[in-house]
């Protein structure tokens, strides 16, 4: 059929009954990224098949990591440059919309990571097969990119599955597993991997009938008289999460749903202006620019082999406990150690519940229970690759603790410290190895803060380094390599922000309104709510180590606080009262006016602090500076990180607005050394 078509990304072949079997294997990569090239040849192979017209059609990939990723957001990103959005989502359209029209039935047969254009591909076959396993996750998540679906997504999910499934996954980029999946009408069948294709061709022969239920709601959920009373429904929801100024594709996402009628060429048509006006925004160009830093700070634990098997956790609280039970979760033999088994079993527990959450599957949660075991003695030491330091902020007490590891230690094993602001000249003394001493700075929650500092010092053996990077990346985190000077990069960033917001607390600006103005700056949590969160304990406790540093005060009102066991979240009460996890703020005031400058003085002191930092080499670059703020911190994701905020305002404008600062409250905003260097007028990418 294919006879002197010769394809670098797809292979073709034709079984005995004559159907046509599409193997998606893109030439030199790893992944499935749909390209303009693998996209120009998947349009010939169409084109072919029109005419042809074989039985059946079944499309999969050679890749083992799954079926496609998305589109190339490369490509995508030299589209936005020269302003040929429009033109390349049309193209993809066009292809996907002649794969759809084949008169001969067609089947997706998925594996492993189908997501973005990936799914829109599988969406323009008339069928769908998906093996049942942990590893298939069908998705579109082009709104964390700051757009939404262009190739078809938003003219055909919702059609094929009804909007009230339809819509919460476009809007949140959740994917769906196999069996999810299968209950909503988005694939046909689930297989087992070794039968996805036969089942493929099966299906293809037999393809049943979608259950009545289904079909009434795709149908019913999308009239005109119920799309325009979803919208608003559904927009009113999605306001309460998110700013459309800041976020604005989940609006334009609802209104292109809304607006689309019955004819598939009008969704198109409408999906494809709605993309190409969203990819001209610099929400879409910074989401995009965060996209790439997140793959680089993957790419960092890549290369070396970790050597960890047994990692030997110090410190049962709320940080020791949960690294320990995360480590556990992703298939390594964990130790926790503290001075009573009274002080490990809420860690225990709060993992056993992890554990029920995630996995789910019973003969996985006990696994993984298993792989998590009480150690009061510390005897899993001996047998540790991987020893971790979660103690409370103390360095004496530290170090007393480390001449009781290392003389356990039996050859190249890895001593780390989870320690958030003392420095590791400091903890590094008196060790006998400390080529083999380093920081991992796990941040609160563990199980939802992608970040990881790995903490250097100059006693450090890059070899070392490259082990923690890669077991940061087999446990799933984000590492970024930090200076280990005082508070490393986050927590030096974040606590000018901390200090400056409780100064203006105990002026009088109403805790709710802070939350709020920061929330407004793009923050996703308040000043007030996250100390409270972090616990105004560890606050006071890191702003005592950092305040000398970075020439500030710290807040009065605290210690009272601290005295009164008034921790926050974890008591109950700290600056708000809690309840069942959740902070109870009180009303304010509808005619209460903050001062005009508030959002300045929370946010600029982060700002000043990012660009000492930066000139300081506190990390390699200024991207990583970035990157590491916005995993670590939640710093406004829209703006692209501190210093990428500072060429968008513009340095000159920045630099006016502490200046100004200065001269109304004093030397703490006087902007630090580094405001000279040329990294900030960089034109913005």
């Amino acid at each position: 059929m294919f006879e002197g078509l010769r394809f670098k990304h797809w292979k073709t072949s034709e079984d005995e009954n004559g159907i046509v079997v599409l193997t998606l294997d893109r030439e030199g990569s790893s992944v499935n990224a749909l390209s303009r090239e693998v996209l120009g040849e998947l349009d010939e192979i169409v084109e072919r098949l029109a005419i042809e017209n074989p039985p059946g059609v079944v499309i999969h990939s050679a890749k083992a990591s799954g079926f496609a990723a998305g589109a190339d957001i490369k490509e995508f990103v030299e589209y936005a440059k020269d302003g040929s959005v429009l033109e390349s989502i049309e193209n993809g359209q066009r292809i996907f919309e002649n794969l759809a029209r084949l008169p001969c039935p067609t089947v997706a047969a998925i594996h492993g990571a189908c997501m973005g254009g990936g799914t829109e591909l599988a969406l323009a076959c008339r069928l769908r097969i998906a093996v049942d396993d942990e590893n298939t996750k069908i998705g579109l998540p082009e709104v964390i990119l700051g757009i939404h679906p262009g190739w078809g997504g938003t003219a055909r999910l919702p059609r094929l599955i009804g909007a009230p499934d339809a819509l919460p996954a476009m809007l949140t980029g959740k994917p769906f597993n196999a069996r999810r999946a299968r209950a909503v009408g988005l694939v046909d069948r689930v297989a087992r991997p070794d039968e996805l294709l036969a089942e493929a061709k099966h299906l293809l022969k037999r393809p049943g009938k979608k259950p009545f239920a289904l079909r009434a709601k795709a149908w019913g959920t999308n009239t005109w008289i119920a799309r325009q009373i979803l919208a608003p429904i559904v927009l009113k929801q999605t306001a309460a999460k998110v700013r459309k100024e800041h976020y604005p594709a989940p609006f334009a996402l609802i209104e292109v749903w809304r607006r689309g009628g019955g004819s598939i060429q009008q969704r198109l048509k409408l999906e494809a202006k709605s993309v190409a006006r969203l990819a001209e925004t610099s929400t879409a160009r910074n989401l995009i620019r965060i996209f790439f830093l997140q793959e680089r700070l993957k790419g960092l634990g890549g290369g070396a082999e970790h050597g960890i098997k047994h990692v030997h956790v110090v410190g049962a609280g709320v940080m020791g406990g949960d690294i320990a039970a995360w480590a556990a979760l992703k298939g390594f033999e964990v130790t926790l150690q503290d001075r009573e088994l009274k002080f490990i079993e809420p860690a225990l527990k709060r993992a056993r519940a992890m554990y029920e959450k995630k996995l789910k599957a019973p003969a996985k949660v006990e696994a993984a229970t298993k792989r998590l075991r009480a150690d009061v003695e510390g005897k899993g030491i001996a047998e540790a690759d991987l020893a971790i330091e979660a103690i409370f902020e103390n360095a004496e007490a530290k170090h007393e603790l480390y001449a009781k590891i290392e003389p356990q230690f039996q050859a190249d094993e890895i001593l780390a410290t989870n320690t958030s602001s003392i420095p590791l000249d400091e903890l590094r003394q008196g060790l006998r190895a400390p080529q083999r001493f380093l920081g991992l700075h796990f941040f609160n929650p563990v199980a939802q803060m992608p970040l990881v500092e790995v903490v250097r010092h100059d006693g450090l053996d890059p070899a070392i380094e490259k082990r923690a990077l890669a077991f940061c990346k087999a446990i799933g985190k984000l590492p970024v390599p930090v200076k280990g000077t005082p508070g490393f990069l986050v927590n030096r960033i974040l606590m000018p922000y901390l200090m400056e917001s409780m100064r203006l607390y105990n002026e009088g600006v109403p805790g709710p309104v802070l939350d709020r103005e920061a929330k407004k700056f793009g923050m996703p949590m308040g000043p007030i709510e996250l100390a409270d969160t972090v616990g105004l304990d560890v606050c006071a406790s890191v702003g005592k180590e950092l305040a000398p540093f970075l020439g500030l005060d710290v807040p009065q009102g605290l210690e009272e606080k601290l005295q009164a066991n008034k921790r926050g979240k974890k008591d109950g009460e700290g600056l708000y009262v809690w309840t069942d996890g959740k902070p109870v703020k009180p009303e304010v005031d509808p005619n209460y006016v903050p001062p005009a400058d508030v959002q300045d003085r929370m946010i600029l002191p982060m700002v000043n602090e990012a660009v000492a930092c930066l000139a300081e080499g506190v990390v390699d670059d200024a991207d990583l500076l970035d990157a590491g703020v916005i995993f670590g911190t939640g710093f406004a994701p829209f703006r692209g990180g501190p210093i990428q905020y500072v060429r968008s305002e513009g340095l000159a404008a920045v630099r006016a607005r502490l200046d100004k600062l200065t001269d109304r409250h004093g030397v703490r905003f006087k902007p630090k050394e580094g405001w000279d260097n040329p990294v900030l007028s960089q034109p913005v990418a």
